[in-house]
């Protein structure tokens, strides 16, 4: 396996994770890096997810990682930035992290061999923010995940 391959194995992570993700949320494209030996492709949800909803949605992502035989290696139960990291059977790193009251989604390959690495190819959910670094705080509102936000 590639770089590329890779990639397109962690976007089809990511892909699967947020279909799984009802009531749905909007998310965009973060940056994707590669270090000598491995890929990481980023996702960060624009919905706003309210510290009354945040337990909520990391449950829904552990159960459906959980489901999918994917291995929880820990849990960050930190009222400001929760998280989640596990491992799919494959060997992928896959991570939900709270920051600054916004969700990103993280998936690292495991070591393969280097080659070039296009972006993602799956259309984000909302705008794509195309050359806009860094994202814009979470703005889009969910009757669902969005309750107690002010």
């Amino acid at each position: 396996m590639d770089m590329q391959v890779a990639a397109d194995h962690a976007d089809g992570i990511m892909d699967a994770t947020l279909a799984a993700i009802e009531p749905s949320v909007q998310w965009a494209h973060g940056p994707t890096t590669t270090g000598s030996c491995g890929v990481t492709r980023r996702r960060t949800v624009m919905t706003v997810v309210s510290d009354e909803r945040r337990g909520s949605f990391l449950g829904l992502v552990e159960r459906v990682w959980r489901k999918r035989d994917y291995r929880i290696k820990g849990v960050n139960n930190d009222r400001d930035s929760p998280a989640i990291y596990a491992q799919a059977p494959n060997g992928f790193g896959v991570s939900l992290i709270f920051g600054g009251g916004q969700a990103f989604f993280e998936v690292d390959s495991p070591c393969v061999e280097e080659s070039e690495v296009a972006e993602s190819t799956t259309p984000p959910s909302g705008p794509s923010y195309e050359g806009v670094y860094p994202l814009p705080r979470p703005n889009v509102h969910s009757d669902f995940w969005s309750t107690g936000a002010s």
